[in-house]
């Protein structure tokens, strides 16, 4: 009998320089009055950009500044930060979890509050859900019909997202099977829900147009929700419509080597003497800009050697000097062509557009069902959406818009509170048309902020525990159950 050896790989082995070298974080909130000072030292590697901007970006922290180095074996890292409410970070309970969160070998899945009392929770789901990946052409009801779905196949919806970019949508779901309370582990049982999932996809597409539908591998589930979504929406190439060939567009202008896109400049120069593309980015400031841009940048694969971040009003400037993976510049006018694009869309996927109904109700199965459906009842479609679930509450955000393109009316958003149940808040109101039957109470709040600010204009709520239920819930309902087991008619 012939033996075999293999040799062994010590698992500890990768982090091992970082546990005789760790990270050093250090917070000061003594050099500046206005703002507080992160400063991380480490061994360089690739995507550590990525890690640090992720872990201020959950927090929802503003970063108005930002000079970075990994020029070499070590990576320094400079963050000016303030919370939401433009106060510096003086809780210390936020301040460790910074310190341990930044340090692989320190990290603990643990969860904070934010300044503006949101529970922050890691943005990936652990093995105990199963993951739901789709994207496809984005089509009125689509969410609806896939929410519904699950929930007549015993599956409950523990988190959710939903991009919509250049008539593309990109989604994730983690689910658990209702009986069991964890993953869906019976592989004929996952085979089906695909199946059904499938079926719907395709129903809401015609033949040769581009979707997919699929449970991710473990692997890919455990990849930061956001992130992922820039994945899944790059690969369906919802780039193509960004700076494409036909300049005749009102809102697209070319000037010189700078490309121009709905408020949104992309440059790209080559520094020669240093061997370093330079990519240059000048839009518009919103929350978690920083994110998406080192978030592409890392995707595809090029390494960020220096960076230096800055905003002023409400435009933000970013400046990063890159390389491919392999050390080669952008040489060809395909590759400077197509990392525009994708910076551009990647830029352009988080705007915020429509309403935005903040939602906060009892958890119970089929609960983004019933959202989904009573939004598509009122003649609203979702733009963008996040719900998450803690213990006995659901909280949410969504983006909607009236399918006729109008205003949405204070008289929609009361029918659908009345359905859904719980509490609504309804932010960037200035879309919101006014009823004079209407009881709605405002109050209005905003901040301005830098390369990660959040505004949070004005705000209406409305409150009421109690879902009601219409003749139309029930027909729907009744209907999205039949319809899960169509499938299209080929002619």
């Amino acid at each position: 009998m012939e033996i075999s050896y293999k040799p062994y790989f010590d698992p500890d082995f990768e982090s091992l320089f970082e546990r005789i070298y760790p990270p050093r974080v250090c917070i000061d909130n003594d050099t500046y009055q206005d703002c507080t000072i992160v400063k991380v030292d480490s061994k360089n590697k690739q995507g550590i950009l990525l890690e640090m901007v992720q872990v201020l970006t959950d927090l929802d922290l503003v970063i108005s500044k930002s000079y970075i180095c990994s020029d070499g074996g070590w990576f320094m890292d400079v963050f000016h930060v303030n919370d939401q409410l433009g106060n510096k970070i003086t809780d210390q309970s936020l301040i460790q979890y910074i310190q341990e969160a930044m340090c692989a070998s320190r990290r603990r899945m643990t969860e904070v509050q934010t300044c503006i009392s949101k529970d922050l929770r890691p943005r990936h789901v652990s093995k105990d859900h199963t993951a739901l990946e789709m994207t496809g052409t984005d089509r009125p009801g689509l969410l609806s019909e896939i929410s519904a779905v699950l929930a007549e196949l015993g599956c409950h919806v523990s988190s959710a997202a939903a991009w919509t970019h250049n008539s593309r949508v990109a989604s994730i779901i983690y689910i658990t099977d209702k009986s069991e309370g964890g993953p869906i582990t019976d592989p004929h049982r996952v085979a089906h829900v695909q199946a059904q999932l499938e079926n719907v996809v395709k129903a809401h597409h015609c033949e040769g147009e581009r979707r997919s539908m699929a449970v991710a591998p473990t692997v890919v589930a455990q990849t930061h929700t956001e992130r992922r979504l820039h994945q899944l929406m790059a690969a369906d190439r919802d780039y193509e419509e960004c700076c494409c060939s036909s300049c005749a567009c009102e809102d697209r202008e070319l000037y010189g080597n700078g490309r121009w896109h709905q408020g949104t400049r992309v440059t790209i120069e080559t520094c020669k003497e240093k061997g370093y593309s330079i990519v240059t980015v000048r839009s518009k400031d919103r929350p978690k800009l920083l994110f998406d841009t080192v978030c592409t940048l890392t995707d595809m694969q090029y390494v960020v050697f220096h960076a230096a971040i800055s905003s002023k009003g409400s435009i933000a400037f970013q400046e990063y000097y890159i390389r491919q993976k392999d050390g080669c510049t952008l040489n060809t006018e395909n590759e400077r062509h197509r990392i525009t694009r994708c910076l551009i869309a990647a830029i352009e996927r988080r705007v915020s557009h429509g309403l935005r109904l903040d939602v906060c109700t009892r958890n119970r199965l089929g609960l983004l069902s019933d959202i989904t459906r009573v939004l598509r009842e009122n003649g609203l479609t979702i733009v963008r959406a996040e719900i998450g679930t803690r213990g006995e509450k659901a909280v949410g955000s969504f983006y909607v818009k009236d399918v006729s393109e109008q205003n949405v009316s204070v008289d929609t958003v009361e029918a659908v509170r009345k359905e859904i149940g719980g509490t609504i808040l309804v932010a960037n109101n200035k879309s919101l048309v006014r009823s004079p039957r209407s009881s709605l109470s405002s109050k209005s709040t905003s901040n301005n902020s830098g390369s990660s600010t959040r505004s949070r204009s004005s705000t209406s709520s409305i409150e009421d525990d109690r879902p009601r239920l219409s003749l139309g819930s029930l027909f729907w309902s009744q209907l999205e159950r039949i319809s899960s087991n169509f499938k299209p008619i080929k002619s």
